[in-house]
């Protein structure tokens, strides 16, 4: 067996945690794993490393690679040039899959978002083992969860006639309002739409050239074999649409097998409060918290103090940068804050002020015209990429640990109060080659201070 695992969504409605360059699949809110890390030991409990492909967009593949190289030497990522949906990213991974292994035609191929919270794992086996031998016998497979409560956050799935140890789909219903989703958990034939799928390559590729020709006719002309990058001008082709509308509600040759684990899609903040652990007046409190007679809310504070009094049902959110404070039956309406300021070109939507890449992070202290400071930490045996800019010469202060540069073929090593300028175009390299952490101070100059602004010309995490 296969696995695709998505990891290219933005996480719109957890915003302010879930930023569109550090989406909600990256971030660890409770665990010591993020969401995608939990995903990808559940499924390499039952497939080996080497054939699961994670698919996500090229703004995310160092972080991605990064966090799955925690379990695999080899982790394997297909970097999407933009987000087009499920649609194309599944199709380009089928496809990659096809190309890559010869025998991969008659396996089965396991598809889950990595944004999912599934605690028992024996159960979530015992269900796509079932969903298998359906795939087998050439079905598409869905996988159908039975609803607790009314949530219109979720898709839902109508389930017909038994096929085996499956259902042969009615209908898809796509986030249905509250009055309908009520009448849905009086049915038995009710489910919600999980968004895991499982099919046998070749049945796949069969049903897209029929229901969505554009899609197939485009990815057809990928090939792996010669080149592991997607060809830009090709793939800004591809239309922007989900797997449901492209494909799976349009085929009738779709089945449901229900999955019989737990199950929450992690998409909202509701979603955070309901699997979390609460107190005695069933409040959750994460971080720097003092609260006075609230109830039945959420509290999350990434680096200040929240005080609260007296709320009811509510969602409190603070992150450096921004601030969420809604009723918690409006969670799904964050989306809505999400894109305009996507619209204006606000940065609160696009990035922390605290970044984290594969070598560390780096905090922005300080902008204005012409200037910019950060605080930057790179972790014991990491570097950043030899790179240089077109636009901006940097300071270096070293405020903890010992600096390694490399500036224009010389080394430099830097202790704590030590500093170096690095010109515009100068090709240089900042480096922790040591046990402790490495702290510095840099300051930019220069009329376009960009993250963009990077030539990279080596890199250890692949993103040359």
């Amino acid at each position: 067996m296969f696995s695709i695992i998505l990891a290219g969504g933005s996480g719109s409605r957890l915003w302010p945690l879930s930023r569109e360059l550090y989406p909600k699949q990256l971030l660890n809110i409770q665990n010591k794993e993020s969401l995608l890390q939990e995903t990808f030991k559940r499924v390499a409990e039952f497939i080996p490393d080497n054939k699961i492909i994670n698919v996500t967009n090229i703004k995310h593949a160092p972080n991605v690679r990064y966090q799955i190289s925690s379990y695999t030497k080899t982790p394997i990522v297909v970097s999407e040039p933009e987000s087009k949906n499920t649609a194309s990213a599944i199709a380009v991974a089928v496809k990659y899959i096809l190309d890559k292994y010869k025998s991969s035609k008659n396996e089965v191929i396991l598809v889950v978002p990595s944004d999912h919270k599934i605690k028992d794992s024996a159960k979530f086996i015992q269900s796509v083992t079932e969903g298998e031998k359906l795939a087998k016998k050439g079905y598409l497979v869905t996988f159908g969860v039975k609803p607790n409560y009314a949530e219109t956050g979720f898709g839902y799935i109508e389930a017909g006639e038994k096929i085996e140890k499956g259902f042969k789909v009615n209908k898809f219903v796509e986030k249905p309002d509250l009055k309908s989703v009520k009448k849905y958990l009086e049915k038995d034939t009710m489910y919600w739409n999980s968004g895991i799928f499982m099919f046998k390559p070749d049945v796949f590729m069969a049903e897209l050239e029929k229901y969505s020709p554009a899609i197939y006719k485009i990815v057809n002309e990928f090939d792996f074999t010669k080149k592991e990058d997607i060809p830009y001008t090709e793939f800004e082709k591809l239309p922007n649409i989900s797997i449901d509308y492209a494909l799976m509600e349009k085929t009738d040759n779709i089945v449901m097998a229900e999955l019989k684990s737990d199950w929450l899609d992690v998409g909202s903040w509701k979603s955070i409060y309901d699997v979390s652990k609460k107190n005695i007046d069933n409040n959750v409190k994460i971080g720097h918290i003092l609260d006075i007679d609230s109830k039945d809310s959420l509290m999350y504070s990434s680096s200040k103090l929240i005080a609260t009094i007296g709320l009811e049902d509510t969602i409190i959110v603070e992150t450096e940068d921004a601030v969420l404070a809604c009723k918690k039956d409006r969670v799904q309406d964050v989306k809505q804050i999400f894109e305009t300021l996507k619209q204006q070109h606000d940065n609160t939507q696009m990035v922390h002020k605290t970044v984290y890449r594969p070598w560390g992070y780096y905090t922005v202290l300080a902008q204005g015209d012409g200037f910019l400071t950060k605080l930057i930490q790179v972790n014991p045996g990491q570097k950043l990429s030899v790179q240089s800019h077109n636009h901006r010469s940097e300071h270096w202060v070293v405020l903890s640990g010992t600096a390694k540069v490399v500036l224009e073929g010389k080394e430099l090593i830097l202790s704590p109060g030590h500093s170096v300028d690095i010109a515009v175009k100068a090709i240089h390299s900042l480096q922790n080659p040591y046990k402790e952490n490495l702290q510095i101070i840099e300051v930019q100059k220069g009329d376009l201070l960009v993250e963009e602004d990077i030539v990279r010309y080596e890199d250890m995490y692949g993103r040359v």
